[in-house]
């Protein structure tokens, strides 16, 4: 094996991390959307209990979706591709998660979470389909 392919097998691996770590938060973030609607119209204690848990499910997918990314980027430069645009991505889980007002506050920070992990997993299977055709 090449440098090269070396180069190209460790970016998709680290790119394939970073997918895993992303689709996790989606799934916790869809589910935590869920039960966030539920208790907005008087899901009461065991739907805020659920929604709390699925949030603290996804922020720690998200961290190490943070840490994967940040590997990816490193391994994309290996191979002259453009890194992953964090700036956004690694910003927004620090709002997120801090301070819950208001149930109708949570619900949109879910669903802004849940947009921004859809547009970091479009980015990064962009990236995988360019290191594919790289080979």
């Amino acid at each position: 094996m090449t440098n090269v392919n070396r180069e190209i097998l460790e970016a998709r691996e680290a790119g394939a991390r970073a997918l895993n770590s992303l689709r996790q938060a989606e799934s916790h973030l869809d589910s935590a959307r869920g039960w966030g609607l539920l208790d907005m119209f008087g899901g009461g204690f065991f739907s805020t209990m659920l929604k709390r848990g699925r949030m603290d499910d996804a922020r720690r997918c998200i961290q190490q979706a943070q840490y994967d990314l940040q590997a990816f980027s490193r391994e994309l430069a290996d191979v002259h591709l453009p890194s992953v645009e964090l700036d956004g991505f690694l910003g927004f889980a620090d709002y997120f998660f801090d301070g819950f007002l208001a149930d109708f506050m949570v619900q949109q920070r879910i669903n802004q979470a849940r947009e921004q992990v859809s547009q970091a997993i479009l980015r990064v299977e962009d990236l995988m389909r360019q290191l594919r055709e790289m080979v």
